[in-house]
């Protein structure tokens, strides 16, 4: 064998190993959380296949739910990643939900099953929401911008403009959000 083509064979080789295997990912927050993809208090969708990680070179640790998400991190390496949740996590903290073949279809398996009832969205993308967070002794509360339609108790992205970073918050009622962690107004 050529010096060349044993290059290039250990080249493809170490290639393998550059990136972080994301079905890996995918399993450990499953384990984490409960629950599977899909159900009440699992990951909302699977993680992003475009993400190029760097291989960790231990387990990469997962912390959540923690603001509707859960956080995979590698701290050998220093990269972390949200991976969002569905809402209902109290569901899936009594175990996760029997399967069912209209939910797992044998098709793909990262089909999100669908809603049992559609919910009205009481804050539409672009409506000005007051976004507030406290507790019994006080409250703060800020005009920001909806990034996408929600339901009641469901958890959206707002801003306070278009150059900012987004905020997730939980709406409580039409054109009021709340950030979650601060339950007791």
């Amino acid at each position: 064998m050529s010096p060349a083509l044993a290059q290039a064979q250990g080249n493809q080789a170490q290639g393998n190993q550059k990136f972080e295997n994301l079905d890996r990912i995918d399993s450990l927050v499953a384990m984490t959380v409960g629950a599977n993809l899909g159900e009440p208090g699992g990951p909302a969708a699977p993680v992003d296949r475009r993400l190029r990680l760097a291989a960790c070179p231990t387990t990469p640790s997962v912390e959540g739910p923690i603001f509707g998400a859960a956080m995979v991190k590698c701290e050998a390496l220093g990269w972390r990643i949200r991976v969002p949740l569905m809402t209902g996590s109290a569901a899936a903290a009594s175990g996760p939900l029997p399967r069912t073949a209209s939910a797992y279809g044998a098709a793909n398996r990262y089909v999100r099953p669908a809603p049992a009832a559609a919910k009205e969205a009481v804050v539409r993308k672009g409506d000005p929401v007051q976004l507030m967070a406290g507790n019994s002794v006080f409250s703060v509360s800020r005009m920001m911008v909806a990034d996408e339609d929600g339901a009641m108790g469901e958890t959206i992205r707002v801003r306070e403009d278009k150059k900012s970073a987004p905020i997730f918050a939980q709406v409580v009622e039409m054109g009021v959000v709340r950030i979650p962690g601060f339950n007791n107004f």
